[in-house]
């Protein structure tokens, strides 16, 4: 098998959506990242900030009144926030997750009612594909959907839904034909207003605390006909390839963190002093920061490199988004677990922002296909 990847380029729009992102970044979200974590709250003034510059949902088509960014601009205001604030990155990343099954499957009247209200951060839309005994397993999900006349009418329960208490939309996938596994699946496009659907409380979680986890409940949901997205029975396949092109957005969150930890530690190694020298002067220090920016260089080439593969249509896309989502989000734990260490004492506090970083780091190796998961991919694809 090649490599049919390709390489990418960074334009200078690229660079100059980075300086911008970062500029907002360390201005009105970092200031706010450790309340937002310490009080378990939505981060209101980094979704205000993003909205009004126009970065929370970049990838939306020009079409639909969106900034029609490509995959790597995306990447980059990902990484730029989740390296202030993973929870907040959310806000871009979760935009584009919920949306992408419209984009990819969705009739054009479909994607004209949903799409322009992302665009322009009227509304927000979350992905529901998660249940509690369906995780990892998505195919075996229990919610069911039937047709009633001109209504779908969906019973069952989401779980681990990301930013559900602040969307108005959902994507959301169900069984339309129980008889036949994961091609009897169906992708449909559900509204907070409609009659028997309700969020439940947000969980109580160990990182990204100011983005609000919940489960979705359906009891005889109804919905018009035309919220199906694409043809019956296709819906699990949309989820696949949805996966596909939002995997290197975790890797972008992943990347991202890692660098603000990598940051943190080379600023504070440079200023703490012991032994009648600076922390940064040990050989020691400096080989473990080294290595963590060696492992940050070479996860964000390979989250770029995905993100690319997707916008190219690329055969290998499956393969080198499960890599770069792996690879990234190891390399943050990893990262962050090194800062915590090179802050001593210090990073096991509040006092500092590395420890919020290692606990948002964590989840990136779990949600959108755990990592053992992405490696099963991998494999999958290298012995076909």
């Amino acid at each position: 098998m090649g490599n049919n990847v390709g390489p990418y380029l960074l334009t200078d729009e690229h660079e100059a959506i980075r300086d911008a992102v970062r500029d907002i970044a360390e201005r009105e979200i970092a200031p706010f990242a450790a309340e937002v974590d310490a009080e378990s709250r939505y981060p209101v003034e980094a979704q205000k900030a993003l909205t009004a510059a126009g970065f929370h949902a970049t990838h939306v088509p020009e079409a639909y009144g969106g900034e029609g960014a490509d995959a790597i601009a995306t990447c980059i205001v990902i990484e730029e926030v989740a390296r202030v604030d993973v929870s907040a990155s959310l806000i871009p990343a979760v935009n584009k997750l919920g949306s992408v099954p419209v984009i990819l499957s969705g009739s054009e009247d479909l994607k004209q009612r949903v799409l322009p209200f992302i665009a322009s951060g009227e509304a927000m839309i979350s992905y529901g594909l998660s249940e509690r005994e369906a995780g990892s397993d998505a195919a075996a999900m229990r919610t069911r959907a039937r047709l009633e006349g001109d209504s779908w009418v969906l019973s069952g329960a989401k779980a681990w839904i990301t930013n559900a208490s602040v969307s108005e939309w959902f994507t959301v996938m169900a069984v339309t034909d129980p008889d036949r596994g994961a091609k009897g699946i169906s992708a449909f496009v559900v509204h907070r207003d409609d009659p028997g659907f309700a969020v439940g409380p947000k969980e109580k979680k160990m990182g990204i605390k100011g983005s609000p986890t919940c489960e979705l409940y359906f009891t005889d949901c109804t919905i018009p006909a035309d919220r199906i997205i694409g043809e019956p029975g296709t819906g699990f396949t949309t989820a696949l390839r949805t996966l596909d092109v939002t995997r290197p957005t975790i890797g972008a969150q992943a990347v991202g963190v890692a660098q603000g930890a990598l940051d943190a530690a080379v600023a504070y190694t440079k200023e703490r002093r012991q032994f009648g020298s600076a922390v940064s002067d040990f050989q020691g220090v400096q080989f473990m920061l080294a290595d963590m920016d060696m492992k940050v260089q070479a996860a964000r080439h390979l989250v770029y490199v995905a993100a690319a593969a997707g916008d190219a249509g690329s055969p290998d896309v499956t393969r080198v988004s499960a890599a770069a989502k792996a690879f990234a989000s190891d390399v943050a734990m990893q990262v962050t677990t090194d800062a915590v260490q090179l802050f001593g004492g210090a990073g096991y506090t509040q006092d500092f922002p590395v420890e919020r970083m290692m606990r948002d780091a964590k989840i990136t190796q779990i949600y959108e296909g755990t990592n053992q998961v992405q490696r099963m991919v991998i494999a999958r694809s290298l012995l076909r």
